[in-house]
C-alpha cells in the first residue's frame, strides 16, 4: 500500500502525520460529532452502495465477494476521481467507522487506490 494512504477508525483522535483526513463511509459515524472527528472532508459517494453495504453487514463470510462486489463499483464511480485529485496534493488518511480494522470499506478502497488486488 502507498506511503500516502493511511487507514484510521474516525473514532481514533488525529495525529499529525494523518495528512487529509478523508471520511469514505456512507453514514455519518454514530455518536460523534463533526468538531470532535476533525474530518477534513466527508466523500460519501465513494463509500459502497447501500445495497452492498446491507448485504455485507460486516459478516466475514462475505468478506471476499464484498471486495470483489466494491472493486466493480469503484470502476465505475466518479469519486474515485475527486479521491485521486486529492492524494495528488499530499498523504490523505481514508476514516472508517466500522469495528472490524481488516474487513472494512476503507481497506478494499486503499488497496484498489494503490493498485493492489481485492484479496486477503
Amino acid at each position: 500500500m502507498s506511503d500516502r494512504i493511511r487507514i484510521k477508525r474516525v473514532y481514533d483522535p488525529p495525529e499529525p502525520d494523518d495528512g487529509l483526513r478523508v471520511l469514505v463511509d456512507r453514514l455519518w459515524p454514530r455518536g460523534l460529532t463533526k468538531s470532535k472527528a476533525k474530518v477534513d472532508v466527508w466523500l460519501k459517494e465513494i463509500a459502497p452502495s447501500a445495497e452492498l453495504r446491507r448485504w455485507f453487514g460486516h459478516r466475514p463470510e462475505r468478506w471476499h465477494e464484498f471486495q470483489r462486489k466494491y472493486a466493480e463499483e469503484l470502476e465505475g464511480n466518479p469519486a474515485v476521481g475527486d479521491l485521486r485529485g486529492i492524494m495528488a496534493r499530499g498523504p490523505v488518511s481514508l476514516l472508517y467507522a466500522a469495528r472490524d480494522t481488516a474487513r472494512n470499506d476503507a481497506v478494499v478502497l486503499a488497496r484498489y487506490l494503490s493498485g493492489g488486488a481485492a484479496s486477503e
